[in-house]
Order: C-alpha cells, then structure tokens, then sequence
C-alpha cells in the first residue's frame, strides 16, 4: 500500500486531487490540449496512469474539474469589478475589462482544451450552466439600468467580448483591442 504524506486518509486523497490539477494544469498551458493525458498528469507528480483514474475517469474529467475550479474564480472577479466600479459605463468597462484580461491568464488554456475534447453531454450541460454564471454580472447590470432585455443583451455583450479575446490571443495589439473592444461594448449594450 503507497504511503500516505497527510494525517488521515482524506486528507491525502484531497492532497493527490490538488496536485493532479495542478499538475494538469501546467500541462495544458506548456503543452496544449495534445499533452494532456492521465499517463502525463500522474507522470507529473509521480503516481502511475491507473492511480490517476482512481481521481478521474477520463481526459474530460480532468478537465470538467478543472473548468468547475476555474469559472467560479473568473465569476467572482468579474462580479467584483463591475459591482465596485461607480456608474453605469464604468461598471460595464470594469467587467469588459476583466473579461478581456482572461486571455493573459493561465486559465485561458482551458478554452482551447475544451474545443479539442469530446466531452460527455453532461460535461457540457454543466458548462453551459457556468458560462452562464460568467455572463451574470453583465446581466444584473443591464437589468438594474432597466433595459427591457437584460440576459439577451448581455449575452450579444459577451460576444464582443469574445472577438476581443480572440484579437487578444492572436496577438493584435492590446491597448487598441481593448479600448475599441470596451467602447464598443458600452455602445452596443447601453444604446
């Protein structure tokens, strides 16, 4: 039987899960969607590739746990900005903006992952529902300016948002992506 490194059982399971993650994680941002296998992930920190399926059943587990990490993060900061921005341009720059900064993240690699793996339906149900908790903000924004259509105006909002990502990523200049990216998003959601 492996040793445990924690003081009960648990504990030790809990620390092997977080250092799959991490470990999966470091994979996908050196390496891309191709590198990440179980054999890699444990390979990383040591455990054989049938240890790994005791924590996950799949490449697509992996990564469903590490999106289900990930968004919460990036829906807290989004609603931290946008609530504490002052005025209603301002909170919806303050959103687009943290929106925007999801590309120099580590955590961006996850969206490239995702395109590249055949998730299971359920793994993708479950996104959708996240994805809608990163639009929320927007959503609660627009709603509290009294526009009459708050989610589908964020959701058309989110997509500009997204053209400004991929200008991002694909290396366009970011001061011009950005301010062009955010005028256009205060234009096209609070007309």
């Amino acid at each position: 039987m492996p040793r445990i490194s924690a003081a009960t059982v648990a504990d030790h399971r809990a620390s092997q899960h977080a250092a799959l993650l991490t470990a999966a994680m470091e994979i996908l941002v050196a390496e891309g969607p191709a590198g990440l296998t179980p054999a890699a992930v444990g390979a990383r920190v040591g455990l054989a590739r049938s240890s790994v399926y005791r924590y996950f059943s799949s490449t697509a587990g992996i990564l469903a746990q590490l999106v289900e990490d990930a968004i919460p993060r990036w829906a807290t900061r989004l609603e931290d900005a946008s609530s504490q921005a002052d005025g209603l341009r301002e909170r919806v720059r303050a959103f687009g903006a943290v929106t925007l900064s999801f590309v120099t993240h580590p955590d961006y690699a996850l969206l490239r992952a995702l395109s590249s793996v055949e998730l299971p339906q359920e793994c993708r149900d479950r996104l959708d529902q996240l994805h809608e908790t990163l639009i929320g903000p927007l959503s609660a924004i627009l709603s509290d300016a009294g526009c009459p259509h708050p989610e589908l105006v964020a959701h058309l909002g989110w997509s500009i948002l997204g053209e400004g990502q991929r200008q991002l990523a694909g290396g366009a200049d970011p001061t011009v992506v950005t301010e062009t990216t955010l005028t256009v998003l205060c234009r096209a959601v609070l007309a």
